[in-house]
């Protein structure tokens, strides 16, 4: 039978990076809606020193190379109040991929992500704007090698295809007419004029001062015929056009159901595979327009929906590398305060198949079961189970000592199993994975203390690391 505590535990693995025991029991108290309008107004900011963080990680601020933009976002997704605004900015950053290789420095896809932040749950038209004006993006798809007269359809293409309608709901020619309309949109400091040659140059002014510009006098501003409609047509009037097609509303949706709700194909299958909860995607398309194109208006129907509450709706998704870390790291209590280890804990969420900022291809990453393979279950078993495995961290040891203050003096080897389960966030889990757990502890009997708890926390603290290194802990 469900409980609120088991809803609000399905809530914060969905809406964030999963909870403790006690912070679950402190939303449980102030209600299911009332959390949800937190979620969905807290800044992902909050909890966050920046001074702190760049003073003794100064990468994370210079973000010269690529090791500390990974660890930036991890150390937020652990220590921010505002989860939900972290998890919006690793999903557009799923959605409108964005990679190193090309923009060759970890500060403006820190910046871009940022962005997400702070106007992911807006607009999308205001949303496709700003991804528009984006140093990265425009880097990233070409756009600064999009002249009038000598169009690069690169970013037009994807803005279709990848970041708004989905393929086969635009022609060849809409992508010209895209690409057109975004002509003069580039990056100011990236280029110099010498010998009336155009060169390529990070500098002269440093790598963080990619900034967006517009120049009218490369930008085409002639009439243009895109999705029916015809003018001279700008990149931001493509956009109100774009935003106000069904086929954007659906797609949009069907991300958001992805990646909230439950595990969908990879992105290409969509034209030729149905959505797993049309229904749902129905709802969603319907907040879409209702709530003019408000992707928050869109995230609170879902997660305050039926669809979302449901059982049916919980362990439906594997949970990506990032979610995994941040979850297992806000449970163990590590990290709290800048340190070198926060980029070597990022450095495992590439192990497991997610470098951040490093996408495999514009496309983003291809998630549900192609998250686990032999190498990254491998990858991902350890990891939980030695973080969760270690008394010494402090999150670990405040846990077993809730589970022993749950008995009196001894535990049941099937007390033991639920109240491990329950400080790791009211988790459920198979049958068949519970029959297991309960076999292990019983072989060494019931947990007994008389005074010195030593070896009841090491008993304790033992099947953490077993509930961790189950399939079941794969799943959110």
């Amino acid at each position: 039978m469900t409980t609120e505590m088991d809803l609000m535990g399905h809530l914060m693995r969905r809406a964030g990076f999963g909870a403790t025991r006690a912070e679950l029991e402190e939303h449980v108290a102030k209600g299911y809606d009332a959390t949800v309008e937190d979620l969905l107004t807290t800044d992902g900011q909050e909890g966050i020193v920046d001074d702190l963080l760049y003073r003794y990680l100064p990468d994370h601020q210079g973000g010269m190379g690529m090791a500390g933009a990974p660890g930036n976002l991890l150390f937020r997704m652990i220590n921010t109040r505002g989860p939900l605004r972290e998890k919006i900015g690793l999903f557009w950053h799923s959605v409108f991929a964005t990679g190193y290789p090309k923009v060759t420095q970890g500060r403006v896809l820190l910046d871009q992500i940022a962005m997400f932040r702070e106007y992911g749950m807006g607009s999308f038209r205001d949303l496709l704007v700003r991804l528009s004006m984006d140093p990265a993006m425009i880097m990233w798809l070409d756009n600064d090698e999009n002249h009038a007269g000598a169009i690069n359809e690169n970013y037009g293409r994807e803005l279709l295809e990848l970041f708004s309608m989905g393929v086969g709901n635009y022609s060849e020619q809409d992508i010209k007419e895209c690409a057109r309309a975004f002509t003069g949109w580039t990056v100011a400091n990236t280029k110099y004029m010498k010998t009336m040659v155009e060169r390529d140059s990070l500098w002269p002014y440093g790598r963080v001062a990619f900034r967006f510009e517009f120049r009218a006098e490369d930008h085409d501003d002639g009439e243009k015929e895109f999705l029916g409609e015809r003018g001279c047509f700008n990149g931001k009037d493509v956009i109100d056009i774009i935003c106000r097609q069904e086929a954007t509303a659906r797609f949009v949706s069907r991300h958001l159901y992805h990646f909230f709700v439950a595990d969908e194909p990879p992105v290409p299958n969509w034209p030729y595979e149905p959505p797993r909860d049309p229904d749902a995607i129905d709802i969603l398309v319907r907040s879409y327009f209702d709530s003019d194109y408000n992707i928050g208006a869109m995230i609170r129907t879902l997660i305050t929906s039926d669809f979302f509450k449901s059982e049916n709706a919980r362990y439906q998704k594997i949970k990506g590398p990032a979610e995994l870390v941040a979850g297992v790291l806000r449970l163990t209590g590590e990290l709290r305060q800048p340190e070198p280890a926060i980029q070597t804990n990022a450095s495992q969420m590439d192990f497991m198949g997610q470098a951040l900022i490093n996408p495999p291809s514009v496309e983003g990453w291809h998630q549900g079961v192609e998250w686990v393979d032999t190498g990254t279950a491998v990858e991902r078993i350890n990891y939980a189970a030695e973080h969760l495995g270690d008394a010494a961290n402090p999150g670990v040891r405040s846990m077993a000592d809730s589970v022993l203050l749950g008995g009196s003096g001894t535990l049941s080897p099937e007390d033991l199993v639920e109240g491990c389960l329950d400080q790791l966030g009211a988790i459920s889990i198979s049958d068949h994975t519970r029959s297991a757990l309960v076999e292990y502890a019983v072989r060494e009997g019931q947990v007994t203390w008389n005074g010195d708890r030593a070896d009841a926390t090491r008993r304790v603290v033992e099947m953490f690391e077993m509930v961790a290194a189950t399939p079941d802990f794969q799943r959110e």
